[in-house]
This record gives structure tokens, C-alpha cells and sequence, in this order.
């Protein structure tokens, strides 16, 4: 997807505009859940997710989504990886 793709989707969705995320190169980061809800798209590198027992790579142009509260594990590749995250809160 491309980015221009992607703010399209968020704002139909009702998400805020995305912030840039970088994560470093081989980072880990256990289990854990956010209180928000997130839809990011891949800009370079790549990010791997756990979710329910089921390991998911993400190269650029991919988009995840994770629900509010979804326990979940990232690993990032060896060139570590960037992503734009539009965060949802709820009241």
C-alpha cells in the first residue's frame, strides 16, 4: 500500500494523522498490549509480530493492525524497521 493509500484509509477509518516510528536494528520486545487501538504502515525494514501463537513478517508497504489490548511480540530485522502508527484512543 502506499502511503498516500494509507492516510486515505486512516481518515475514512476515523484514525488521527500517523506518527514515524524507527525501531533498531535486531530489537526484541516481549509480550505485551497497548490501551489503544493501531493501524501502521511499513516504510523500510522489516517488523515481525506475535499474535496468538502466529508469527507475521511485515516488509515495506505492508500495513498491520492490532486492536486495543492485544498481547502481542515484535522482533525487528537486522536493518531495523520503520512505520508510520495512527493510534485510536478510546475514552
Amino acid at each position: 500500500m502506499s502511503q498516500e493509500q494509507f492516510l486515505k484509509r486512516l481518515a475514512v477509518d476515523g484514525f488521527p494523522e500517523p506518527i514515524l516510528i524507527t525501531r533498531e536494528p535486531g530489537g526484541f520486545l516481549d509480550h505485551h498490549a497497548h490501551p489503544f487501538e493501531v493501524k501502521a504502515l511499513v516504510v523500510g525494514g522489516q517488523i515481525d509480530l506475535l499474535v496468538e501463537g502466529i508469527r507475521t513478517k511485515y516488509l515495506a508497504g505492508d500495513v498491520f493492525h492490532l486492536p486495543r489490548n492485544q498481547v502481542h511480540a515484535e522482533w525487528y530485522g537486522n536493518q531495523g524497521v520503520q512505520y508510520l502508527a495512527s493510534r485510536k484512543y478510546f475514552p
